[in-house]
C-alpha cells in the first residue's frame, strides 16, 4: 500500500513539473512571437511604397538626423536653381522665384528686390538672356545649428553674341521648419549672402 501511494507521489510530482515547464516553454514562445510582431510591424512602419509613372517603387524611412546632409544640400541646390536660373520669360521667371522664396526667408526676398530694382530681370526680358546655374559643391555643417551652409556654383550667362561665365558663392543658415507642399525637405534658409558673384571667363558667339 505505501509502495502505492509512492508511486502516485511520484507520479503527481513528475506531472507537476512536467506542467511547469510546458507553461515555461509556452511562456518563452509567447514573450517570441510577440517580439517579432512588434518587430515586424516596426519594420513595415518603414517600407514606403511610391507610386511612379504606374509603377510601384519600394523605399526605407529613416530617422530626420540621418537624412540632414543629404536633404539639406538638396534644398540648397533647389533654392538656388530656383532663384538663378533663368530664362527671358517673365512668367518663368515669377515662378521660379516665387517657389525659390518659399524655401528661404526675408533676405531672399531683399535680394530679389534688389535685383528687381537695378531692372536685372528687365533686362534679361529685354536683351533675350538666358541664365543657367550649375551646381559645383555645397559645404553643410551638421555639427551646429542652425546648419551654416556655403555654395559655389557657376552661372552661364547666354547674350545674343556672348557667353558670360561668372563664380557664384553665397553662404546662409538652415533651420528646420514644417514639411509643406511648398517646402518638401522641411528647411528654411535664413541670412542668406552673396559672397562673390564675378566674371571669370567670356566667349564670343
Amino acid at each position: 500500500m505505501f509502495t502505492q501511494l509512492t508511486n502516485i507521489d511520484s507520479a503527481f510530482k513528475l506531472s507537476r513539473w512536467v506542467t511547469i515547464a510546458v507553461i515555461q516553454a509556452l511562456t518563452c514562445l509567447s514573450a517570441y512571437v510577440v517580439y517579432q510582431s512588434y518587430r515586424y510591424a516596426a519594420e513595415a512602419r518603414e517600407k514606403i511604397y511610391i507610386l511612379s509613372n504606374g509603377k510601384v517603387l519600394e523605399a526605407w524611412g529613416a530617422e530626420r538626423k540621418d537624412n540632414i546632409p543629404i536633404e539639406g544640400k538638396d534644398h540648397i541646390h533647389t533654392f538656388h536653381h530656383l532663384f538663378f536660373t533663368l530664362d527671358p520669360d517673365d512668367k518663368m521667371i515669377q515662378d521660379g522665384v516665387n517657389k525659390a522664396l518659399y524655401l528661404a526667408d526675408a533676405s531672399a526676398k531683399q535680394q530679389y528686390d534688389n535685383l528687381k530694382e537695378n531692372r536685372y530681370y528687365s533686362n534679361i526680358i529685354s536683351g533675350n538672356i538666358s541664365q543657367e546655374l550649375q551646381t559645383d559643391s555645397i559645404t553643410l555643417d551638421v555639427n551646429q545649428y542652425p546648419y551654416r551652409f556655403v555654395y559655389r556654383g557657376t552661372l552661364r550667362i547666354i547674350r545674343a553674341t556672348s557667353i558670360v561665365y561668372r563664380t557664384l558663392i553665397t553662404e546662409g543658415y538652415l533651420r528646420n521648419v514644417t514639411r509643406t507642399e511648398n517646402n518638401s525637405h522641411g528647411f528654411l534658409i535664413e541670412r542668406w549672402n552673396t559672397l562673390e558673384n564675378r566674371d571669370i571667363k567670356t566667349i564670343n558667339r
